[in-house]
């Protein structure tokens, strides 16, 4: 009897482990949204657009991939996201799915508002569908719906262009960083450092961005591309930071993978170009009469990628002044982005952070006005140090031997 007792209970127990696919869903019902567009009407309502994946028409193969556009959008609007998301079922004859949603993009309108901002977050953090490591880009002069119904010729899929400029321009140019919903949320919300964002910018003819001629030619009529970053302060965009003074942000926040820095020789401008390939940014306080005092440390090394002037690259004095005049621009690359960001009084560096963690009691007195009066006086000294470990496949042009 014992023993009948005892193999029912484990049939009992393993009843939950045996249920099977409870909670599947068949893809032929879900309709994967792979970017989300959110705009601000003039009727103060959340406007969202969705961009869905048609699957048959992204396929690679000879036989495989059908003839049709790769993406659809469809647009609904609401009160809140949820609404929004909600009415949009109206339109599409299948469930929306948001576990393969890789973009957000925003409108300039949406970030300047505060509460859209934080209830939109709000929307994304809750939802157990949504994956808050999605990427989130600000429209930059355009809609949000204007970005996410481009299509682009190099990549099937507007969401994947996107997602990997991002990444790339980010490895190769510094001007950018990927920074996603849980960044946002936790600069937001965090104690020292205020979050930034990446601006996205739809160029050329708007009204043939979205065509389907527009993946006919080898040069677009319009095409997306990265272009700067949006200071966000108390939840809500009050500023572009562009350019040189966007790459000093990246070299301040230790994100710098690698650019490309231009130098002037004996009067001559553009004459040399260096490329870091290693740089490690390090930020730390000290206290000077009861005041925080910020050291920013750079080490950067890198190579000659060009050199249009005559130039002997054997010499070890010739090495060493490269290096000097690539300290030179570096440090007054980060001083200018410094001074422009505190004008903004928007500590986006983390500058805060560090001094919390090294002196947790001076914090508490001045965390309640640390952007709009300490960190705007802050103190902060720069140092570079920068090495040249190489200078291409050759040392001198390989013109300057030409009249010899």
């Amino acid at each position: 009897m014992k023993k009948w007792l005892l193999v029912i209970l484990v049939l009992i127990m393993s009843m939950p482990i045996l249920s099977a696919c409870w909670n599947q869903k068949e893809l032929t019902d879900l309709a994967f949204v792979m970017a989300l567009g959110i705009d601000k009407g003039e009727d103060d309502l959340y406007h969202v657009s969705f961009q869905l994946v048609n699957p048959g028409n992204v396929s690679t193969g000879t036989t495989g991939g059908g003839q049709g556009l790769p993406i659809a959008v469809y647009k609904s609007k609401g009160r809140t996201i949820t609404e929004a998301a909600r009415n949009a079922t109206k339109k599409v004859s299948r469930r929306l799915y948001y576990a393969h949603t890789n973009l957000v993009v925003i409108s300039e309108e949406v970030a300047r508002d505060r509460t859209l901002m934080l209830n939109m977050l709000d929307a994304f953090a809750r939802d157990p569908e949504f994956r808050t490591t999605t990427e989130i880009v600000i429209a930059r002069d355009s809609s949000a719906e204007e970005i996410v119904t481009t299509l682009t010729i190099l990549d099937k899929l507007p969401v994947t262009k996107v997602t990997k400029e991002l990444k790339f321009t980010e490895a190769m140019k510094g001007e950018n960083m990927s920074i996603s919903i849980d960044d946002l949320i936790d600069g937001i919300v965090g104690n020292g450092k205020e979050p930034i964002l990446n601006g996205y910018q739809l160029i050329g003819m708007k009204e043939e961005a979205n065509k389907a001629t527009n993946l006919q030619k080898t040069t677009t009529d319009a095409f997306l591309s990265a272009d700067g970053l949006a200071v966000i302060k108390d939840g809500a965009m009050i500023d572009w930071i562009e350019n040189k003074k966007a790459r000093g942000v990246i070299w301040i926040l230790n994100k710098a993978k690698s650019t490309d820095i231009t130098l002037k020789w004996n009067g001559k401008k553009n004459a040399l170009s260096i490329v870091p390939i290693r740089s490690k940014t390090k930020v730390s306080p000290v206290f000077k009469n009861g005041k925080p005092v910020i050291n920013i440390k750079i080490e950067n090394e890198g190579w000659v990628s060009e050199a249009n002037t005559p130039i002997d690259l054997m010499d070890p004095k010739t090495i060493e002044k490269i290096e000097k005049l690539t300290e030179k621009a570096i440090k007054k690359e980060v001083q200018s982005t410094v001074k422009e960001v505190k004008r903004l009084k928007c500590d986006i560096f983390g500058f805060g952070d560090v001094v919390h963690k090294a002196n947790p009691e001076l914090w508490k007195k001045l965390k309640g006005d640390w952007n709009n009066n300490y960190f705007a006086d802050l103190e902060v000294n720069v140092k570079v140090d920068s090495y040249v470990r190489r200078e291409g496949v050759r040392t001198n042009p390989f013109w300057s031997d030409i009249n010899k």
